[in-house]
């Protein structure tokens, strides 16, 4: 059984402020991969689209997840951030959910409580 959770966070950046919103979510995920609980913390941008990021969080648990909201570079990110955002902020958590492959062709799933 896996506890994982990613977050899932997809932001769009005005066009004079992206560079400004990058840093801010270079700095983010630098203090954030350092959090107990935290597995990895990446900023991917849209090769087609520049104004188009995404943050990509793994957690060991909801607990580290919610713990990762509390801190001090969290708020100083939405502080900062939200300003040079285009739109809300797309956030989703998903959990992981256990598969298992049978044999070739068969893949049997079932979901973690």
């Amino acid at each position: 059984m896996s506890d994982d959770v990613r977050v899932v966070m997809r932001l769009r950046a005005k066009a004079e402020t992206v560079e400004q919103l990058k840093q801010v979510l270079f700095d983010l995920s630098s203090a954030s991969s350092k959090e107990d609980g935290c597995h990895s913390y990446k900023v991917f941008l849209n090769q087609s689209d520049p104004l188009d990021l995404v943050l990509y969080e793994t957690w060991r648990d909801q607990a580290s997840v919610d713990a990762h909201l509390t801190t001090a570079h969290v708020q100083q990110a939405f502080a900062k951030g939200l300003l040079l955002l285009d739109g809300t902020p797309d956030r989703q958590v998903y959990t992981a959910i256990d598969r298992h492959i049978n044999r070739p062709g068969e893949i049997k799933i079932s979901s973690t409580p």
